[in-house]
C-alpha cells in the first residue's frame, strides 16, 4: 500500500513538471510570433475581457460614506476608454469612477431589505461614446453581519389548559423570528427563556411552553400571566424581543357542593298536590356551572319515603316534593337527614367535605278539605225489570278533624229520566223499573256536600261516579232477524225453495242459544227447521191459484231457549207472483195496497183518545194508565239517540185469519170475523152512529183468501 502512494505522488510531480514546460514553451512563441508580422493572422482580431474581483460588501457598515465596493476594469487599454454603469440601483445606491472603474456604495445597505444587487457594466468611447466592449452584468451581494434581535408572531398570546394537569402538559407554542441570514453561523437561530411565571411553566428550546406543577387550581387562581424573552445566540435581544402569554385554566368538576345552611325549615298545607314543590335547597358549588351536578339523597328520618328531592339543573337547587297525599290529622311534621353529593367527581382529587348534610323539617298545616270518597269509583249490577229495595251505598267522610256530617245528591244531568234518588245516608234507589234493552248502562254522578251543625252545605264538596248496569233478562222475544218479502210463482213445483229465515233476540244472546220455528197453519208451505237457527220455506203441495188468493200470510211461531223461554209469532207475507217459462217474476201484487187498519184498531184508538181525554164512557176525568204509558214512552223517543229525527206512524203488521193474536188490519175481513158485539156503539151517541151502522148488523158477504 506504501508503494502505490509513492508511485502516485511520483506520478503527480512528473504531470506537474510535463504542464509547466508546455506552458513555458507556449510563453516563449507568442512574443516571438509578435515579432514577425507575417505568421500573424491577417483578419484576426483579439479577444478583450472584462477583469474584476467577485463584488461584495457587508451591511450596515459604520464607516463614512461612500463605500468602495469593488473595481471593474477591462482588458482595453485605450486613454480614451470610459467606465459606465448601468441597472435600477446606479446612483441611487451604487456608483462607479469612469476614469478607473471602482465602483462605490454611496448609502448604508441593509441585508434584511436587499440581499444582492444586479447590474451592468458598461465601458464607452469618451469621444464617440461607442462600445468598447460588450455590456457585462454582474451582481453585488451583501454579507450578512447579526445586527437583528429575535421578535414574537404575535405580542401578546392567549392560552388555556385545564386545571390540575399534569407535570409536562403543553400549554401552548410561541414563536420569534430573527431576520438574519440564517447561513451565517447562528445569525437567526433563537433562543427563549421565561421572565415572569416560572415556578409555575417552562419553556424549551421550540417555544413550547408546559406545566411544571400539577397543583394549578382554577378556584384559587384562574389566570396566570407569562412573560417570555427570545434571544439569538450571540446574546442580541431587544424591547421587541419579549411577549406575554395569558394563561386560563379550564374548570375541571373537582369541587364538592356544600350546603349554605345546616338546617332547612318549611311549612306546606295538607292540601299541597302530589308531585308540586314544597320547598328547596341550595348548595355552593366553586365549580362552573356545566360542572355542577349536584344529586340530592335523603339518608334517614321518619317517613322519608313520602317525599322525593329533584335536582333543577339550571341552578343546580333541590326541590323537594310529595310522593305522597299529605294529611294533617295522621302527620303533622316530617323531619329527615339530606346529602348533596356530586357522583361524577373523580375522588382521587379530593374526599367529600363536612358541610355536604343537612337537616329538613317540614312542618303540616290544617286545610279545611271536601268530602272524600272511600272508593274511586262505585259500580252497582240491577236485574231489569224490577224495582230493588237496594242498589249500592256510596260513602263519604270529612277528612277534618271537625268531621262534619256529609248530605248526598244526584246531579240531575246524569239522571235526566230521574230513574233513582240517593238517601242521606247514600243509599241508591232505582224509581222506575230498567229495560236493559233501552239503556243498559246509567252513569250517576253523586255529590257529597260537608254540612254544619245547621245542614247548610259549608262549600265543600266532592264528586264521584256510580255505574250502574242493567242485567239482562230474558223478557224479549225472538223475531224475524230482517224484513222478509218472499214472492213464489204461481206455477212452484212441490218442495221449491221459497225463503230461507233467521231469528234474533233482543235479549243478550248466549252462544248456545237456539231457536226453533214452527208454522201454526195449514196451507201450501211447509216449514223445515234446520236446527242451525234458521229454516227452510219451501212449497208443500204445488201450483198456487192467483184468482182465489195473491197473498198468503204465514204466522211463524219463534222461541228460544232462555230460562224461562221466550216465543213469539212474526208473519210472512208471501206474494204469488205470475212468472215465464224460465221461472221468472213477471208481475207480483203491490204489496202496499194489502195493508191496512181494522175497524178493532181503529175503536181500540178512539177508547185510548176518549180515556185520555176523559170523555169515554163511564169515563171519571183525568189521566189514565194509558196517558202515563203514552208520557213515558213519548220520554223515551226524546232520549232516544238512535230513533229517526222526524215523527214516524207505526203501521200494525198483519198477523192473517189464523193468527193466535189475531189481525189489526182491514184486509180481507169486516165485522163478520170477529166476535165483538158492537152495538154498544149505539149507545155513545151521534158522532159514532155511522160506526155503529156499519159494524153493529151481521155481514153476507165473505172475502176467500
Amino acid at each position: 500500500m506504501q508503494r502505490l502512494m509513492m508511485l502516485v505522488a511520483t506520478s503527480g510531480a512528473c504531470l506537474g513538471l510535463l504542464a509547466a514546460a508546455a506552458a513555458a514553451a507556449a510563453a516563449g512563441a507568442n512574443p516571438a510570433q509578435r515579432d514577425t508580422p507575417s505568421l500573424l493572422p491577417t483578419h484576426r482580431r483579439q479577444k478583450r475581457d472584462w477583469i474584476w474581483n467577485q463584488m461584495h460588501i457587508d451591511e450596515e457598515k459604520n464607516t463614512s460614506l461612500p463605500h468602495h465596493v469593488g473595481k471593474i476594469k477591462s482588458s482595453v487599454s485605450r486613454k480614451n476608454a470610459k467606465y459606465l454603469l448601468k441597472g435600477e440601483f446606479v446612483d441611487k445606491v451604487f456608483r462607479v469612477d469612469a476614469e478607473t472603474g471602482d465602483v462605490f456604495a454611496i448609502e448604508r445597505l441593509d441585508r434584511e431589505n436587499i440581499s444582492e444587487y444586479h447590474l451592468t457594466a458598461v465601458i464607452v468611447d469618451k469621444d464617440t461614446g461607442e462600445n468598447l466592449e460588450t455590456p457585462s452584468s454582474f451582481t453585488i451581494k451583501v454579507h450578512d453581519v447579526n445586527d437583528n434581535w429575535p421578535v414574537f408572531t404575535h405580542r401578546l398570546f392567549n392560552a388555556s389548559v385545564p386545571e390540575s394537569s399534569a407535570v409536562g402538559t403543553s400549554v401552548i407554542s410561541v414563536t420569534a423570528v430573527d431576520a438574519d441570514d440564517p447561513t451565517v453561523g447562528d445569525h437567526a437561530s433563537v433562543m427563549y427563556q421565561i421572565l415572569k411565571g416560572k415556578e409555575y411553566f417552562a419553556i424549551d428550546n421550540s417555544g413550547r411552553i408546559v406545566t411544571i406543577t400539577k397543583s394549578l387550581d382554577r378556584e384559587k387562581q384562574a389566570r396566570y400571566e407569562i412573560v417570555v424573552e427570545a434571544r439569538d445566540a450571540q446574546g442580541l435581544r431587544g424591547d421587541s424581543g419579549t411577549a406575554t402569554v395569558l394563561v386560563t385554566l379550564q374548570d375541571i368538576n373537582d369541587n364538592f357542593p356544600f350546603f349554605t345552611q345546616t338546617k332547612y325549615t318549611f311549612v306546606v298545607p295538607e292540601d299541597t298536590r302530589v308531585g308540586t314543590s314544597v320547598g328547596s335547597l341550595f348548595v355552593e358549588d366553586p365549580d362552573e356551572p356545566q360542572n355542577r351536578m349536584t344529586k340530592y339523597s335523603i339518608l334517614r328520618g321518619d317517613y322519608q319515603d313520602a317525599f322525593t328531592i329533584e335536582t333543577n339543573p339550571t341552578h343546580n337547587e333541590g326541590i323537594i316534593k310529595p310522593m305522597k297525599p299529605l294529611d294533617y290529622e295522621y302527620i303533622q311534621q316530617y323531619s329527615f337527614i339530606v346529602e348533596a353529593t356530586d357522583p361524577t367527581i373523580d375522588l382521587r382529587y379530593l374526599s367529600p367535605p363536612a358541610g355536604n348534610r343537612a337537616q329538613v323539617i317540614i312542618n303540616i298545616t290544617d286545610v279545611d278539605e271536601p268530602p272524600i270518597f272511600q272508593q274511586p269509583f262505585y259500580h252497582f249490577q240491577l236485574k231489569e225489570n224490577q224495582k230493588k229495595p237496594l242498589i249500592g251505598t256510596v260513602l263519604a267522610m270529612d277528612p277534618d278533624a271537625a268531621r262534619h256530617s256529609i248530605g248526598y245528591s244526584i246531579r240531575r244531568t246524569s239522571d235526566k229520566g230521574q230513574f233513582f234518588r240517593v238517601t242521606k245516608k247514600g243509599d241508591i234507589y232505582n224509581e222506575k223499573e230498567l229495560d236493559r234493552e233501552v239503556y243498559p248502562w246509567y252513569n250517576l254522578t253523586v255529590e257529597a256536600k260537608e254540612l254544619d251543625s245547621t245542614g247548610t252545605p259549608t262549600g265543600k264538596e266532592s264528586i264521584v261516579q256510580v255505574h250502574i248496569e242493567v242485567l239482562d233478562e230474558n223478557d224479549n222475544a225472538p223475531e224475524f232477524a230482517q224484513p222478509y218479502q218472499p214472492k213464489v210463482c204461481e206455477n212452484a213445483a212441490h218442495g221449491q225453495l221459497v225463503l230461507q229465515i233467521s231469528a234474533i233476540d233482543k235479549d243478550i244472546t248466549p252462544r248456545n242459544v237456539k231457536f226453533k220455528f214452527t208454522l201454526n197453519t195449514e196451507n201450501n208451505f211447509t216449514l223445515t227447521d234446520n236446527h242451525d237457527n234458521t229454516a227452510n220455506i219451501t212449497v208443500k203441495y204445488g201450483q198456487f191459484d192467483r184468482e182465489h188468493t195473491k197473498v198468503h200470510f204465514l204466522p211463524v211461531v219463534i222461541s228460544d231457549n232462555g230460562m224461562p223461554s221466550r216465543t213469539g209469532t212474526s208473519t210472512l207475507t208471501v206474494a204469488v207472483c205470475k212468472c215465464n217459462e224460465q221461472g221468472e217474476f213477471t208481475f207480483c201484487e203491490d204489496m202496499a195496497a194489502q195493508v191496512g187498519v181494522s175497524i178493532q184498531a181503529v175503536v181500540a184508538i178512539l177508547l185510548s183518545i176518549l180515556t185520555i181525554t176523559g170523555h169515554a164512557p163511564g169515563a171519571h176525568g183525568g189521566p189514565g194508565e194509558m196517558a202515563a204509558m203514552i208520557e213515558v214512552k213519548k220520554d223515551e223517543a226524546d232520549h232516544d239517540g238512535d230513533g229517526p229525527p222526524y215523527d214516524t206512524l207505526h203501521i200494525y203488521g198483519y198477523e192473517g185469519s189464523e193468527s193466535i193474536a189475531e189481525s189489526l188490519s182491514s184486509l180481507g175481513t169486516d165485522s163478520s170475523d170477529s166476535d165483538v158485539d158492537y152495538d154498544f156503539l149505539n149507545d155513545w151517541g151521534p158522532r159514532f152512529k155511522m160506526l155503529a151502522e156499519l159494524y153493529g148488523s151481521d155481514p153476507r158477504e165473505e172475502l176467500l183468501y
